[in-house]
């Protein structure tokens, strides 16, 4: 069974596109630490163009998380500005990518409002 984190990298890699990053330029590098291993996402965006893999390169911004709350960001059950800022996560070099970013993560489940539809509404 493929894990929320590696659906949602391989879902980026294979759209190939996003038009909410088509202002949004650089790379991303996303470390998963547990214990003394590091698991790399490797996220290079040209203007909405979206490479994936697994490379430990340099980039424009680090993040540095555990793999659980990474899953939970990754599925819509946290949301990662907040974990961010919680001290939940690490950030390195250019913040204004990890913002841009957030707009491509799912939303909760629950939540109301544009992101995600209230399964109750009445139409």
């Amino acid at each position: 069974m493929v894990d929320a984190t590696t659906r949602f990298f391989e879902d980026l890699d294979r759209r190939g596109y996003e038009p909410l990053l088509a202002k949004t330029s650089g790379t991303l590098r996303i470390d998963l630490h547990e214990g003394a291993q590091t698991r790399h996402w490797l996220l290079r965006i040209d203007h909405g163009r979206l490479n994936v893999s697994q490379e430990d390169r340099e980039a424009d911004t680090v993040i540095g998380t555990s793999p659980t709350l990474f899953e939970d960001i990754a599925s819509g059950r946290e949301h990662g500005l907040a974990a961010l800022l919680r001290g939940d996560m690490t950030v390195s070099g250019d913040a204004r990518l990890v913002v841009q970013m957030e707009r491509i993560f799912p939303g909760s489940p629950d939540a109301r409002g544009p992101r995600r539809r209230f399964a109750g509404e009445v139409h």
